[in-house]
């Protein structure tokens, strides 16, 4: 189930990356953090949905910590965005939510991940 929401959560995050890009298209720099943004804001779900198709636990673990960097990474770039001005701070604060809960799902997957792993090794 938390897969899932994961997935799910992790692509409407993507869709409103997409949004906020297309958006800031219009001014130059702001084009610039845009496309950053875009790649690490659509790579967490990309990551995501990659590990379902892991090979191990390893692997999909892997994939997961991967989403989990690439979160941190968009919340960066957003909060840099917000910050100079390019948005408003209604719009980034919600990103910013969404990206935060993205962000305790994943670190809460990863923990259950690494206590399964310690636990069948015992």
């Amino acid at each position: 189930v938390q897969d899932s929401i994961l997935k799910e959560e992790s692509k409407v995050f993507a869709k409103n990356v997409i949004f906020l890009c297309r958006d800031l298209e219009k001014d130059r720099t702001a084009c610039i953090l845009a496309r950053q943004f875009l790649r690490s804001g659509t790579s967490i779900g990309a990551n995501i949905h990659e590990a379902v198709y892991a090979q191990s636990t390893s692997d999909f673990l892997s994939k997961l910590e991967i989403a989990l960097k690439e979160c941190h990474e968009s919340e960066y770039w957003l909060d840099l965005i917000l910050e100079s001005g390019f948005i408003n701070e209604e719009r980034g604060k919600s990103l910013l939510h969404q990206c935060g809960t993205l962000r305790r799902m994943l670190v809460a997957s990863c923990r259950t991940i690494k206590r399964q792993k310690t636990d069948s090794v015992r």
